[in-house]
């Protein structure tokens, strides 16, 4: 049993160390040996926390998830037009291409949301590896579902903002959303497939021209 008041820390070093085991080796070639190993405890520690392989997984699931809402969340501002706040969507839902593999993998809220990070390699793989779970797994199937149910619902609250106060003209901001989410999915895959982009340009564009045609003017 880890040492009273460690609980969250050693909690957050698991699931970090399950997601850089599993952008290391893959969903089967994670264990929970492996995991005790990246995380630097016992494997006793692990099983304390989340008891089996798929446990850890689906929290590791959730936790890669919700890593990008916080990260969104911490950087909106009420004072943002409608566009701003778009524009930090897509910079954490479809990121920009960048050669940051030196730095390590941290969706733990401990010590600021400002240090969670995901290396972009990193996140193809991860998002590779769990989604093609995903299919066959009705557990992580709820995980997404929860997930992208609650990215629609805060896209069109923004394009509700973006119409009430001028800034966009959205007939219908649910249909609206998910389109703009749909894109962000689709895209997501041709880059884990290495689909190049048209044109050598980053793909995030075409989502970006897909919100400027709901701006006035």
């Amino acid at each position: 049993m880890p040492k009273v008041g460690m609980e969250p820390k050693r909690r957050a070093d698991v699931v970090n160390a399950t997601l850089i085991c599993i952008s290391r080796h893959g969903i089967d070639g994670m264990t929970l040996d492996k995991v005790a190993e990246y995380a630097d405890c016992s494997k006793g520690v692990v099983t304390y926390y989340f008891k089996n392989k798929d446990n850890l997984i689906i929290e590791a699931f959730k936790s890669f998830l919700a890593y990008y809402g916080l990260k969104i969340q911490s950087e909106i501002q009420k004072t943002m037009t409608a566009e701003e706040m778009i524009d930090v969507t897509l910079k954490h839902i479809l990121p920009p291409y960048s050669d940051d593999r030196q730095k390590t993998i941290n969706v733990s809220e401990l010590d600021g949301i400002e240090r969670m990070f995901i290396p972009h390699e990193d996140q193809a793989k991860l998002f590779l590896q769990f989604f093609s779970k995903a299919v066959l797994d009705r557990n992580l199937q709820e995980v997404v579902s929860k997930s992208y149910l609650e990215d629609l619902h805060g896209i069109a609250r923004i394009f509700d903002y973006g119409n009430m106060s001028g800034q966009m003209r959205v007939d219908d901001s649910k249909s609206a959303a998910y389109g703009l989410l749909a894109m962000v999915v689709g895209l997501s895959f041709f880059r884990v497939a290495n689909i190049p982009p048209l044109n050598n340009e980053d793909n995030r564009y075409i989502c970006e021209d897909y919100v400027g045609r709901l701006i006035k003017g």
